[in-house]
Formats: structure tokens, C-alpha cells, sequence
């Protein structure tokens, strides 16, 4: 339901990014300031759809999008009184941004604990068969070190992105 929502607010202002975009080079004779504002809008428009789709995509996208601004800073207030927010990330969709990726780290987190109780009950499985076998004492014990491996990697990946993310709605 937040990623449909998502996507519909992305979709909002990319379409009217390009309208914007349009409506300037219908007009014609523009100025340098307007060539600039048209190509700020068509710039970021991928970006848009970048940081819906994955929410590690701002922290490629907000330090180039920070230095455009500080480069046209009236380019971005004309952009912004137009868009009716701070283009192109308002702090709310960093903010979602960051809640979705901690929501889809809950879901990678129960998917997680599931498929690795199901591999440790196989393998509890197997050694009361095998009679507490060395092999199978083995393979539980490997499965238990892959899910605590897997389980840190993800966790760090989690962390990093989430502190970056929060840093991103502070500034």
C-alpha cells in the first residue's frame, strides 16, 4: 500500500515535471534562466523514479541534487514555489524513504528467520536420524553460522543505509 502510494506521488510530479518542461519549450524564445530550470526538471526526473523504487538511491541522488541547488539557488526557489515543495525530495519523502526501508528490513527479517528454521529443523531432523552422527552435527552447526553470517551482512547494509537516510532528514 506505501509503495502504491509511492508510485503515484512519483508519478505526480515527474508528469509534472514534464509538463513544466513542455510548457517552457512550447513558449519559445526562453532565457538562459528557463533553458536551466528545463533542464534541472528533466535532470532529476529519473531520480525521482530512482528513490521510489529503492530508497538508497538518495544517497546518490541528494548530494548531486544539493549541489545543483547551491549552484542555481534561484533556479530551485523558482522550481520549488512552482512544485509547491523542495525539489526534488521534500524531507516527507525522504522520511518515507527511510520508513520504507525499515519496513522492507522488518519483512527481510521474518523471511529470514523463516527459512532458516525450516533449514535447522532439516537438519535437527538429520541428526536424529543419523543418531547425533558427526555429519549431521556438522550441518546444523553450518546452517546456524550461514544464518547468523547472513543475518550480520544484511543488518550492517541495514544500519549504514538507515543512519544515512536519517542524516539526509536532518540536513
Amino acid at each position: 500500500m506505501i509503495v502504491l502510494s509511492a508510485v503515484i506521488v512519483a508519478a505526480a510530479v515527474l508528469g509534472a515535471a514534464m509538463l513544466i518542461v513542455s510548457a517552457l519549450r512550447a513558449a519559445g524564445g526562453r532565457s538562459a534562466g528557463q533553458e536551466r530550470i528545463a533542464t534541472l526538471l528533466t535532470l532529476f526526473a529519473p531520480a525521482l523514479a530512482a528513490t521510489q523504487q529503492d530508497p538508497r538511491a538518495f544517497l546518490v541522488w541528494q548530494p548531486i541534487a544539493n549541489a545543483a541547488r547551491q549552484l542555481f539557488p534561484g533556479d530551485f526557489a523558482a522550481i520549488d514555489a512552482a512544485m509547491g515543495g523542495r525539489f526534488p525530495f521534500t524531507s516527507e519523502r525522504i522520511d518515507a524513504a527511510h520508513a520504507q526501508w525499515t519496513a522492507d528490513w522488518l519483512a527481510w527479517e521474518h523471511a529470514h528467520d523463516t527459512e532458516y528454521k525450516l533449514k535447522a529443523a532439516i537438519a535437527e531432523g538429520e541428526l536424529v536420524a543419523q543418531g547425533g552422527a558427526a555429519l549431521a552435527r556438522a550441518r546444523l552447526d553450518a546452517v546456524e553460522r550461514e544464518k547468523l553470517e547472513s543475518y550480520q551482512r544484511r543488518y550492517a547494509e541495514y544500519v549504514r543505509i538507515a543512519k544515512a537516510l536519517q542524516a539526509l532528514i536532518g540536513s
